[in-house]
């Protein structure tokens, strides 16, 4: 599985942006998916899974009730879709995959990674 991330930026705060990650892999259907972020100084964090099926998600609560992760397994495409925006919301994102669980995604056991995309939020 290969992970291609797009769609950082630069954003005023309360704003939105959409994060994607397109994999090549022919197993995508079957591996959660996920998004991680590491800001400067700062340990690679977890943000947000969903599993394989789609039906189970799990966010840090940090970005709860403001970042929605979605996958369209058709287009073997994994979104973060965030809203309003917060500059501690600056960061590298990066986009994962397990062949195990989204639990075990959201614990940091990752099979794939993806490249990062940079997101900037001013103030």
């Amino acid at each position: 599985v290969q992970l291609q991330a797009s769609g950082g930026g630069l954003v005023q705060a309360g704003g939105s942006l959409r994060l994607s990650c397109a994999s090549s892999g022919r197993t995508f259907g079957t591996h959660a998916t996920g998004w991680f972020r590491q800001a400067p100084g700062k340990e690679r964090e977890f943000v947000a899974a969903r599993s394989s099926g789609g039906g189970i998600t799990y966010y840090a609560d940090s970005v709860k009730g403001r970042f929605t992760i979605a996958r369209d397994n058709a287009k073997n495409t994994v979104y973060l879709q965030m809203s309003s925006l917060k500059p501690e919301d600056t960061a590298v994102y990066y986009c994962a995959a397990s062949g195990v669980s989204s639990s075990t995604l959201r614990a940091g056991v990752v099979d794939y990674w993806g490249q990062g995309t940079q997101v900037t939020v001013s103030s």
